[in-house]
């Protein structure tokens, strides 16, 4: 029985995970500097440690109410196409280990051609964490786009 381990992160009340080998580093939240002619979803560009990084507001990227930055408010870092991208979430608390037998795929309904970055149901007591892969939230596209961005 192999295990991963995972951050779990929150959008509203929400629990959501990502696998911690796609996580190059957690930080507090930073302002963005506003980039003209962006999607909607772009909050704009951070200086983190001399590299300028894109962020991305999962909130707006799912269509959710978006909501004040507090104390609790994380940007996730991962790498896309050899490229640092953020996400900014509510908060990003705990790094959980699960075993394979306490992932399931995700149901049909869910997944769909624009839900390819969901990668499993995760169950951890009466709880449910949405697995997701952050490089799949955007299309080839957007990625090109949020490239020539910095």
């Amino acid at each position: 029985m192999s295990e991963k381990q995972y951050v779990i992160f929150k959008l509203e009340n929400e629990s959501y995970g990502v696998d911690i080998m796609n996580v190059k580093e957690i930080c507090e939240y930073k302002e963005s500097v506003k980039v003209p002619n962006t999607p909607q979803f772009v909050d704009g560009l951070i200086n983190l440690r001399g590299e300028i990084i894109p962020i991305i507001n999962l909130k707006k990227r799912f269509h959710l109410k978006d909501t004040e930055v507090n104390s609790d408010t994380r940007i996730i870092v991962i790498g896309i196409k050899e490229k640092q991208v953020g996400f900014v979430v509510d908060e990003a608390s705990q790094v959980l280990r699960m075993s394979e037998e306490n992932i399931e795929a995700a149901p049909e309904i869910v997944v769909g051609v624009d839900k390819k970055y969901i990668t499993g149901v995760g169950k951890i007591e009466d709880k449910i964490v949405l697995l997701l892969d952050l490089e799949y939230i955007l299309t080839e596209d957007e990625k090109e786009k949020i490239q020539q961005i910095s």
